[in-house]
């Protein structure tokens, strides 16, 4: 009689089977704690220094008149600003354009279209940003934006700056959002074209509603995106050495990777206040931090509307 003992014994395998089995678990188990160990790590690093910062200088002067670090002005709400400025002109420019894209390349184009205009549209995403900081500097500020507010634009603004980040960040949308949309079932197209729907109507109100999730989720990964774009604002935007507090887009400012880049340009640069070094690694904890929380509310806001086919 065979017992579940040796049922077991007989789906388990041999033992150099299990043996080869054990060392790959413990691979990828190494793998995945090397990870995690990492990130704490990094954490740790900067928890450390941004402490140091913050029981020295105090809460104080993180309102101030503007982000001054080398003469001990530490105003948080000027690269808070700064940053949400141009990362929210850069999602006005990649959302519409690459969701557009996504629906034409999911819905209107031919395979044959697809094949080409998808890598084409992806390139962008392989343009080094430095590139992108001086085609903002020398074509968009110029070229596009100064003949709409006039001469006395300034060639470093945050507007400029926007759209080059907002140019970086299409193809992450385009590519993300078309993944979700093409995974929602025929089936609910073909049910939508037998009730006598349009395609516009079918991609509307059937395709885009049933893809929100996705959708959603390529919107907030964008936006991180632009949030932690450095090169684009460090060139365009100006405001190298620091920056007033503004919330004018036509005029220079300041980001929190941009201001760390600047900052850190080389380890002797590092010099004026006494807490300007420490002052990277509270920029660089509170960038964590709200990328953190972004992540987590997109993540739970996706895992309510997910839909299941």
């Amino acid at each position: 009689m065979i017992t579940q003992d040796d049922i077991s014994i007989a789906l388990a395998g041999s033992p150099v089977r299990r043996r080869r089995e054990r060392r790959i678990r413990r691979l990828f188990l190494g793998a995945a704690a090397a990870s995690v160990l990492i990130s704490v790590a990094i954490v740790a690093s900067l928890f450390g220094e941004a402490w140091t910062f913050i029981s020295n200088v105090g809460f104080t002067p993180l309102a101030d008149i503007g982000w001054f670090p080398r003469r001990g002005l530490y105003d948080i709400r000027t690269l808070l600003v700064g940053t949400l400025l141009v990362a929210g002109i850069a999602m006005v420019v990649a959302g519409p354009l690459g969701m557009g894209t996504a629906v034409y390349l999911s819905e209107y184009a031919s395979p044959r279209t697809r094949r080409w205009l998808k890598p084409a549209v992806e390139m962008l995403a392989g343009i080094p940003s430095v590139v992108l900081g001086y085609f903002a500097l020398t074509f968009i500020s110029p070229s596009l934006l100064r003949p709409i507010f006039g001469e006395g634009l300034s060639g470093f603004n945050m507007l400029a700056a926007g759209l080059g980040v907002g140019i970086l960040t299409i193809p992450l949308v385009a590519s993300v959002t078309e993944d979700s949309l093409r995974a929602v079932p025929l089936a609910l197209r073909e049910a939508a074209y037998g009730l006598g729907a349009t395609k516009m109507s079918t991609s509307i109100r059937v395709v885009i509603p049933a893809a929100v999730s996705g959708i959603v989720a390529s919107m907030i990964i964008a936006f991180s995106r632009a949030i932690g774009e450095t090169m684009v604002v460090a060139i365009a935007a100006g405001a190298t050495g620091g920056s007033l507090f503004t919330v004018d887009p036509l005029g220079g400012g300041q980001t929190m990777t941009a201001a760390m880049a600047s900052l850190a340009i080389g380890s002797d640069r590092v010099r004026g206040d006494d807490y300007a070094f420490q002052s990277l690694f509270f920029l660089g904890l509170v960038l964590f931090l709200a990328t953190l929380i972004l992540n987590v509310v997109a993540e739970r806001f996706v895992r309510r509307v997910r839909r299941q086919y």
